[in-house]
């Protein structure tokens, strides 16, 4: 399968560190292909090292002006020419999505694939591991915009919230057989 993961590229702390690795492995270990925004730096680093090291391929989305971030030694790379293309390649080439921790930009690329599914244009299931409830309040304004009938769709036909990358995975396993 090819997992598209949305993640930071920060340098972050270790509660954060060690669940991508962990994820990053069980991905490597089950033979997936990681698609990712190419980069060799921060936790996008740490989960191409994880899945890489456990046996997975790899396949870097990057874009022109972050080419200098770029990780050596891919099994496919492509430049996009902007952001919005990029996220469109990313979403292209992959099977399903995990959201991982990150800021505005992993919360950018999850919301576009949201947007999609909403209105029937995609179902490759999505899935937010939720470490250390670093996205409570996001499930939380979720949870209300289905309330108050901003959503159209049930959430639960939109994302999967997991505790563990070990239960996202198994999600999106059993959603894509």
């Amino acid at each position: 399968m090819r997992i598209c993961v949305f993640l930071s590229a920060a340098d972050l702390d270790e509660r954060y560190v060690a669940p991508a690795r962990e994820f990053a492995e069980l991905l490597g270990r089950a033979g997936h292909t990681l698609v990712w925004g190419g980069s060799n730096v921060g936790l996008m680093k740490v989960m191409a090292d994880g899945v890489q090291n456990a046996g997975g391929r790899l396949c870097g989305v990057s874009v022109e002006f972050l080419t200098h971030v770029i990780r050596p030694g891919m099994d496919e790379l492509v430049i996009a020419k902007d952001l919005g293309e990029r996220k469109a390649l990313l979403l292209d080439k992959a099977d399903a999505v995990v959201m991982l921790v990150g800021g505005t930009g992993t919360l950018d690329e999850t919301t576009d694939i949201l947007e999609l599914k909403k209105h029937g244009l995609s179902d490759k299931p999505v899935a937010v591991v939720n470490t250390a409830g670093f996205y409570d309040g996001l499930r939380m304004q979720l949870l209300r915009m289905e309330a108050e009938g901003f959503l159209p769709v049930p959430l639960e036909d939109l994302i999967y919230f997991a505790d563990s990358g070990r239960e996202a995975l198994e999600y999106i396993e059993k959603c894509i057989r």
